[in-house]
Order: structure tokens, then C-alpha cells, then sequence
């Protein structure tokens, strides 16, 4: 027989507060959070800003609205039930020092007005088989898929039997860095001298007459209209390839669209998939070269490509901070962090920018305002 829910007494629960943990109470269950708090957007200035404050008021979270995917993600972390008559954890009093207070972190979803209906179910039984690797049974979910890849989880995901193929899908955020930036360097440096050179002049192929030369004082200028092109890019692809709807009796999309993007939405903790692997990345930065190369004259393609590379850059590790970091609350990251947790977990057919919100502006996609702000 299966063993029953642990039980917790209210010193237990301090005790683990005391030592670091961050434990979660909602309606007598309990939560451990202690891994995942840090990647929440405020949970780092939490535990600093409330060291030296009294315990009550440390362990009272501001009350705010959570979506259905938050409190099905809180299920993860069940690690028992607090025993009857101990729901009030831990009573009012003055942490005995600031250092032992800085690392209590007891939060009430009653306090974050969890909805009273909220039934506490378990996880449902998932659809897949994670023992397995699963790029090749997503296709057989079929019209489940589109619902499936929108309830994350907080697991490792493996794509391919194969080890190598599972090496060259997976990469640390700093091989983007380390591989990509000297290719910035080498290009930028490449693309100035050329132009330094003044015989690039721009409509040259079809006019001579009107041809405009391209000095290379221009270069930052061109730079930095790769950079603004990239991030049009960047939210075109976002929005309308990796936010494809595959159709459900079509195996081969829905598997192309875990492959590419699918997969990060289902697990968004995945640290080894947050960026992309160079091999693959090279093959899709190589097309891009190819139709800068056909568009314009070769040294203004290759000056806009580079600006674009090194958008793409920032976008990479931005995109890896935006799940990993702790950006100081009221900066702009701290408010990009929100919204892009907003986009995994509520709004996922909205709020496609991640480096910048700006198109979502014009494009009508931004993630409404009031979605942000605390309930009544």
C-alpha cells in the first residue's frame, strides 16, 4: 500500500525555515519552494528584504493573483500536510537574529488569496512517458498536445535516444557567449576595414549614377540597424513559428514544433535548453548570412549581419537571465522578468517579446497591464 501525506508540526516547519527552507501553506498542505523561490520574480528580494523583520510579517507574501498553471506548478513541491491545529506557523514573535530571519520564507496561499473553490488535486497522470525520451511521442498527443505543452513542469527533458544528438540539443548559456562573440569581434572588425577602404556604394548594382557611397563612418549606424532588425526578427519567429497551433492530426508538425520551441514552454527550468546549441544555431545563422548576401552589396550585408548576430547575442543571454536571474525589484529587468513569466505561465498567446516588450506595441500582443497588479 501506498504510504499517506507526511504530517508536519508547527516546530518542524520552523525548524526547516530556520536552516533555509522556503515552505509554502495552502489550506493545511505543504509546500517546498526552497529550489524554485530564487527563479520567481521578487523571491530573492524577499528573503533579503525581510531579514531583521519580525517572523509573522516575513512570512505574510503581498496577496496577488496566481493562474492556474502557478497552483497546478505548486503541486510539484507537496511534501506533506501540517497537522490539525498547527495551521498557524509560525506564532508572532521576534526572530531570535537577522540572519536567521533573512532565511525564513513561510508564505500562506491563503494570504495570496488562493481561490476557495481550488480543490488540491494532484498532478494529473501525465500523458507522456518521461522514462523515454519524448521528441517522438508528443506527435501522438494530437489535439491533447496544444494543452499538454502549456502546463509546465519543473523536470529535465530529454529529446533523443541518441547521446550525441542529446549532447548537440543541449548547451550551457555561456557557450553562446564564448562561441558567438569573437565571430562579433572578428566580423566587425572585418566589416570596417572594407568599408574603410571606400569602394561601397550602395544601389550599385543596378545604378551607377545614383549610387550612394557607404563610408565607414557609417558602420555603428548599420550596426545598429542589424541589432533593431534582429529583434523584429526575434518576435516574428517567436510569435508566428515557435507559437505555431500544429494541427492535431498532424504528427510530424506537432514534434517540429516541441523540437523548436515546445519543449522550453513544457519545462521553462530546463537550464541546459534556454539557449541555443551552436550547431543548430550556426545552420539558421548561415541562412540569414545567405539572404543578407543576395539582398545587398557584400560588405553592407555582412555589416548588418553582424549587428544582427550580436543582437541575437544579448536576446540569448537576456532570455537565460529573464528564467535564472534576480534583477532588482522596480528595474526594467525585474518588470521584463514578470512579464515574460507571464507569458509561460498565463499568457502564452501573448507577450512574445523577450529582450524588449516594444513590438508587442504595435503589433497588439502585450500582455495586459492590469494582470500585473495586486488583488483587493
Amino acid at each position: 500500500a501506498t504510504a499517506g501525506p507526511r504530517s508536519f508540526s508547527a516546530a518542524e516547519v520552523r525548524a526547516r525555515c530556520a536552516q533555509g527552507a522556503c515552505l509554502v501553506s495552502c489550506h493545511r498542505r505543504l509546500y517546498d519552494l526552497s529550489g524554485f523561490v530564487r527563479l520567481h520574480p521578487g523571491g530573492e528580494q524577499l528573503l533579503r528584504r525581510r531579514a531583521g523583520t519580525d517572523v509573522s510579517a516575513a512570512l505574510d507574501g503581498p496577496p496577488h493573483r496566481h493562474s492556474a498553471n502557478a497552483r497546478r506548478w505548486l503541486e510539484q513541491y507537496y511534501v506533506g500536510e501540517i497537522e490539525p491545529g498547527d495551521e498557524q506557523v509560525p506564532p508572532r514573535q521576534r526572530a531570535p537574529n537577522p540572519a536567521a530571519a533573512a532565511q525564513l520564507c513561510a508564505w500562506y496561499w491563503d494570504g495570496l488569496r488562493a481561490p476557495q473553490h481550488y480543490n488540491h488535486c494532484l498532478l494529473p497522470q501525465d500523458l507522456v512517458d518521461w522514462q523515454k525520451p519524448l521528441l517522438w511521442q508528443v506527435g501522438y498527443l494530437g489535439e491533447k498536445y496544444d494543452e499538454w505543452v502549456h502546463q509546465p513542469v519543473d523536470r529535465p527533458i530529454r529529446l533523443f535516444h541518441s547521446d550525441f544528438l542529446e549532447f548537440l540539443s543541449k548547451t550551457a548559456w555561456y557557450v553562446v557567449f564564448m562561441v558567438w562573440t569573437p565571430v562579433v569581434l572578428y566580423l566587425s572588425w572585418v566589416s570596417y576595414t572594407s568599408l574603410a577602404q571606400g569602394n561601397t556604394r550602395l544601389f550599385s548594382s543596378f545604378t551607377t549614377e545614383y549610387s550612394i557611397p557607404v563610408h565607414k563612418y557609417y558602420f555603428p549606424f548599420i550596426f545598429l540597424l542589424g541589432m533593431i532588425l534582429w529583434s523584429l526578427l526575434e518576435y516574428l519567429i517567436h510569435r508566428f513559428v515557435f507559437h505555431m497551433k500544429p494541427p492535431a492530426s498532424n504528427y510530424y508538425l506537432i514534434t517540429l514544433h516541441f523540437l523548436l520551441h515546445g519543449q522550453h514552454h513544457k519545462s521553462p527550468f530546463d537550464s541546459s535548453r534556454l539557449v541555443f546549441p551552436p550547431v543548430p544555431a550556426s545552420l539558421v545563422i548561415g541562412f540569414f548570412y545567405g539572404v543578407l548576401r543576395l539582398l545587398l552589396p557584400e560588405v553592407l550585408g555582412l555589416s548588418v549581419f553582424v549587428g544582427g548576430l550580436c543582437g541575437y547575442i544579448i536576446y540569448d543571454m537576456m532570455h537565460y537571465y529573464l528564467h535564472y536571474g534576480s534583477p532588482k525589484k522596480g528595474t526594467y529587468l525585474y518588470g521584463l522578468k514578470a512579464y515574460h513569466v507571464k507569458h509561460h505561465f498565463e499568457h502564452q498567446k501573448s507577450g512574445f517579446g523577450i529582450s524588449t516588450r516594444f513590438w508587442d506595441y504595435p503589433f497588439r500582443t502585450l500582455i495586459p497591464e492590469e494582470t500585473f497588479k495586486k488583488e483587493d
